[in-house]
């Protein structure tokens, strides 16, 4: 007999598998020597007490074996010879979205501007050493996209939009780790990631589906309002009516593209702010409320949402145990993002603090038309570079000298390899964003007591949470607007917001466009 039940129990009773069997029987009245497993099927951490709590779902086995289901891969037949769809870009939503064209029956042909896994590694340390921004392949442009290199974050709360647990499937039938299926904010690991893209990459090929790396589209050809052909950098062309356009939030040559084309695209709201980097002893000690981490708990996340004069600030993509890292896409610009191994177990976490923005703010690029807020967004990090010296250094400033507007003296040593320069808050940006997070890292210390210290160092700017631009598609056959046969596609055309989101995008855009072609 099977039973699943809802449970609350101590960190160390949820790590250990006989103790926990004691507990389920005493709670339950069934005789312990008859339950033969417990599987756990979800995990959170409740520490909003003083006594931390594991919430566990699980599965009771009584009185029967537990036999493992080994998660398998669908059946993907050959398609080297059967219809094909473009795919531009190898991102998540890319990625997904030619999986889903082999597992139909269909060829994709997956164009992407940046380099394969393996080979980025070269271009991540150029940067970081030797601060030289590749424009092709840096961390959000390359295989498996900006997700690769920064965390392989799980978590979505885009649940009705599709089967979250068909796409962590997937990744556990390519390799992931099946805790993701359990964890409340599963998390891969920077580590881990790049296997697993590698992985489908080649499942992809295997089927007789294409990849291309180091291959840029520079134009699209359109004959009575409908997708014809993509131009490549080196003046090829592949004719094609069907285009699933899932480019990533960095990709400006192609927003550009698409507004000189006068393809209808919209300007969208989004958020822009810091990365603050903090030791990851201290995060545990406010959340966990204890002086060390027990060994049962992992590294602390925090999750922190304050409106400041009616705009709100949050935190965005926090990286328990992790590191920050130079996500510039163009020389002449400074970007931040952070990452996470899959233990996280660096000494510091970071996550980015984030202001939001609407589209009112962006009209001193109104000339700019929808690109306004990419605009808006350059200039900053034009200016940060600037500032920091018109290299991959970064402006930065200790977390209390920023809400009393000092010019920190000195700076600790962070995570942040390219290197610091000390710089006002201030002089990055505007003063509507400056004051907001003046006061905001003052209410963030209101519920996490300790959070606003000065050994805490805020880096600018964290820019990219989201795409500034919306590419607009018909809410039925997910086609653009204006233009038949291109289906715009994930976090850069407005409709993701991280690997799970995007994938699932990718897959709806695959099954919207084989709809059209049967």
């Amino acid at each position: 007999m099977q039973y699943e039940f809802s449970i609350q129990v101590p960190p160390e009773i949820a790590a250990d598998s006989d103790r926990l069997k004691a507990q389920v029987s005493a709670k339950n009245g069934i005789p312990l020597k008859e339950i033969r497993y417990i599987k756990v099927l979800k995990r959170s951490i409740d520490a909003r007490q003083k006594t931390i709590k594991v919430n566990l779902k699980i599965k009771v086995y009584v009185q029967e074996d537990f036999i493992e289901q080994p998660i398998s891969l669908p059946e993907y037949p050959d398609v080297s010879k059967a219809s094909e769809i473009v795919i531009i870009g190898a991102g998540p939503a890319g990625l997904f979205a030619a999986l889903r064209c082999v597992e139909l029956g269909y060829k994709p042909i997956v164009l992407e501007r940046g380099k394969d896994v393996r080979n980025r590694r070269r271009d991540l340390k150029a940067i970081n050493r030797d601060h030289i921004v590749d424009e092709d392949s840096n961390y959000c442009f390359g295989e498996g996209g900006a997700g690769t290199y920064s965390d392989g974050k799980l978590y979505t709360r885009s649940k009705k939009r599709g089967d979250v647990n068909r796409i962590l499937q997937l990744l556990v039938g390519f390799g992931a780790t099946d805790q993701i299926l359990v964890e409340a904010h599963p998390h891969i690991g920077t580590n881990k990631l790049p296997a697993i893209i590698a992985a489908i990459r080649e499942k992809i090929k295997e089927h007789g589906g294409e990849i291309h790396f180091e291959t840029r589209v520079t134009d699209f050809s359109i004959k009575n309002s409908e997708i014809s052909s993509v131009v490549l950098h080196n003046g090829d062309k592949i004719d094609t009516n069907k285009v699933i356009l899932a480019t990533g939030h960095s990709a400006r040559d192609i927003f550009e593209l698409l507004y000189k084309k006068q393809i209808e695209i919209e300007a969208k709201p989004f958020a822009l702010g810091v990365r603050v980097e903090h030791s990851q002893q201290l995060i545990d000690q406010i959340q966990y409320k204890c002086e060390i981490r027990g060994p049962y708990l992992p590294p602390s996340p925090y999750s922190i949402v304050k409106q400041v004069g009616g705009r709100g600030m949050y935190s965005f993509c926090m990286c328990p145990g992790g590191v920050i890292a130079p996500c510039a896409t163009s020389p002449g610009e400074v970007v931040t993002n952070g990452w996470s191994p899959s233990k996280r177990d660096q000494p510091t976490s970071n996550s980015g603090i984030v202001v939001e923005l609407r589209l009112e703010d962006f009209k001193e690029f109104s000339e700019y038309g929808p690109l306004a807020g990419m605009y808006f967004q350059k200039k900053i990090e034009l200016q940060a570079w600037r500032l920091a010296g018109e290299t991959q250094r970064v402006p930065a400033q200790r977390l209390v000298d920023l809400t009393q507007g000092k010019v920190s003296v000195d700076l600790p040593e962070t995570s942040y390899k390219p290197g610091l320069s000390s710089i006002d808050m201030g002089a990055v940006f505007p003063k509507f964003i400056h004051n907001t997070l003046q006061e905001g890292f003052k209410a963030f210390d209101k519920n996490m007591r300790g959070y606003l210290t000065n050994e805490a160092v805020v880096h600018a700017p964290e820019s990219r949470t989201s795409s500034p631009v919306r590419i607009p598609r018909d809410r039925k056959t997910l086609e653009h607007t204006q233009i038949k046969g291109l289906y715009p596609c994930g976090e850069g055309a407005g409709y993701a917001g991280g690997i799970i989101s995007a994938a699932i995008d990718g897959e709806k855009c695959t099954e919207a466009c084989i709809a059209t072609m049967r």
